[in-house]
Parts: C-alpha cells; structure tokens; sequence
C-alpha cells in the first residue's frame, strides 16, 4: 500500500512539474509590453481592444499592459521613460517633449500648420517629413512608429465672436505658442491650466480659451460659463500624436510581431481620432450646448501669416531638420492657398 501510494505521489510530482513546465515556457514565449497613453479613463474600451487584438493577432505571444495618463509617470515624462526602458510604447505628443527633441513642437502642431485631418495626414505621410522623424526621435533615444491624430482647437468665449478686432478687449487663455500669434494683434492673453478654466471663466480671470473642441469643453463644463465657440480654421487637427517605442524593445521584435503592433497601432490612432469626431459631432448636435460660428476667412489667414513669422521662423532656427520640415510645411501651405 505504501509503496503504491508514493508511487502514486511520484506520479502527481512528476505530472505537476512537467505542468509547470508547460507554463513556464509558455511565460517564456510571451513578450509583455508596457504602454503609457496621456489619455484616461474615456478611450479605455479602444485602449481594450488594442489589447485584445494584439494578443489574438499573435496568438498570445504578446500582450500589452496599458497604463493611463499619470499613471506610471507623469505625462511629461513619457520620453524619458520609454528611452529607460521603464514602459516599452508611449503615446504622446511632441509638445511634452520638446526640450529634448528639436522639432517636437513641430510634430505636435503649430498654428496655420494645417486646416484638415486629410490634409495633415498626406504632409506626415511624405517620405522626407517620415525620415526626418524617425531621425530625430532617434537622436533622442527612441524608436518612431508612427502618427495619430487629434481634433478641434477652437475659442470658446463668454460673448460672441465677430472677428479678431472682437477680442482686443478680451482676455484669452491660450498656450505660449497661440498666445504669441494672439499678442501681434494686441489680444491679452494668459495661461491657465485646465483645472482652473472653470473658475476663471466665471470669475472674469479670463474672458475666452483655445483649449480643445466642444467634447473637451463640455468635459469641463465650461458650457455653464461660455457659450460661444469660434472655430478658428487656423489649426485642424489641434494637435497630433506620436508613437514611440524603446530602441532595444524594437530591435527584439521578430518582422511579424511589429507588424502586428504598427497594424494595431493605427486602429488604436483611428479609433481615437474618430472618438474625438464622433462626439465632437454629438455635442455640437445637441443643440443647446454651445453657438456656433466662424472666424472670417480673412482673419484666419491673418493669424496663419503672424504664426509663419512670429512661431515658425522661431521653430526652424533650432536645428536645419527643423529649417527643412518648416520648409515643407510653409510650401504646403502656400499649396493650399493660406500663405
């Protein structure tokens, strides 16, 4: 009896090892990447089905560990962690990083850049502005996958907007970049964060903000405040994303595997782009929410030659692959009829 019962055990030992085996290979056989977004909690079920479609896409053999805004590391230091190796992908955008990379506020988007998604997207897709990325994310130790992008980036104002005369006598929050575009036309700005847009509003602080679209806006419930939003036409999409990957997780890659991310990658870019549209869209269907007008044309390509000489001569003095992509941008623009 004894001599069956360790045998027995001896059996069940030797059973559960090669089980642990089993699973142990199998982690070994799994590529864990970390990703770190800036969005929070409103893409989770787009950030869910990246996940999910990776993992089915390679049969297990990789997964995605998703980190929100904030959550590992502060937002603006997302370059600094993906050239460390602490997250493997980041989703960012230039701007947050444009002390440590020459053209970053370049690739994030500067004021008369573009007026379309279409538009915006055919100038990153020509071959040179893809080197001079790739090459300057390098420089600063990181792998360019590629771009995403974002939406609306518009004034919304306690009283009507009839023209940029309208707004000499009004404070406006804008960014340093919009602010000098603003300062040429003798229209007062300052700079909040968006935790206090609210407060300011209501308070007078400020009088109007170029801040993001109507979802955005509404997030914030600064419809209590300001009713009036101005499209600009100076800037669409408001900004663009990048999608950077730790030099040595990259090169680990097998062709397939990075297939595999690039293609998911760009579903995830999309599904947020058209998340922005969609609700973008929905807002400004309710109705009530905010009123809708336009800056005159005029105006718009006012705002787009003080931009040329005030943000992007400064821009393309920084480095000659700045020179060269503010170079292409301007012949673009000139293409289009804005300059």
């Amino acid at each position: 009896m004894l001599n069956g019962f360790l045998s027995r055990r001896a059996a069940l030992a030797a059973m559960t090892g090669a089980a642990l085996g089993l699973a142990s290979a199998a982690t070994a056989d799994t590529t864990r990447l970390r990703m770190h977004t800036y969005y929070g909690t409103e893409i989770d079920d787009i950030a869910k089905k990246l996940r999910d479609t990776v993992k089915e896409k390679s049969n297990g053999e990789l997964r995605i560990q998703y980190f929100r805004g904030g959550e590992l590391v502060p937002t603006d230091q997302l370059l600094d962690a993906v050239k460390s190796g602490t997250v493997d992908i980041v989703h960012g955008t230039g701007g947050y990083w444009s002390g440590q990379v020459d053209i970053g506020n370049i690739d994030a988007g500067l004021p008369g850049f573009w007026t379309s998604v279409e538009e915006a997207k055919e100038l990153f897709g020509k071959e040179e502005v893809q080197q001079i990325l790739t090459d300057a994310y390098s420089d600063a130790g990181a792998h360019f996958i590629q771009k995403g992008y974002g939406h609306d980036y518009d004034l919304l104002t306690k009283e009507p907007v009839n023209s940029l005369e309208d707004l000499k006598t009004r404070k406006i929050r804008a960014t340093s970049a919009v602010a000098k575009v603003l300062e040429k036309f003798d229209i007062p700005t300052v700079f909040l964060p968006a935790q206090e847009l609210y407060i300011g509003l209501s308070t007078g602080v400020i009088d109007g903000a170029i801040y993001g679209g109507p979802v955005e806006y509404e997030q914030l419930k600064l419809n209590e405040t300001a009713k009036y939003y101005t499209y600009l036409n100076v800037l669409m999409p408001g900004w663009t994303d990048s999608y950077l990957a730790n030099k040595d997780t990259w090169a680990e890659l097998s062709d397939e595997h990075k297939k595999i991310l690039e293609d998911a990658l760009a579903v995830y870019a999309q599904d947020i782009y058209d998340w922005l549209d969609e609700n973008n869209a929905a807002v400004a269907e309710k109705g009530d929410v905010f009123e809708f007008s336009e800056l005159p044309a005029e105006d718009s390509k006012a705002m787009t030659r003080a931009a040329k000489d005030v943000v992007w001569s400064e821009e393309a003095a920084r480095s000659d692959r700045a020179k060269r992509l503010i170079e292409i941008i301007e012949e673009n623009a000139k293409a289009q009829g804005r300059l």
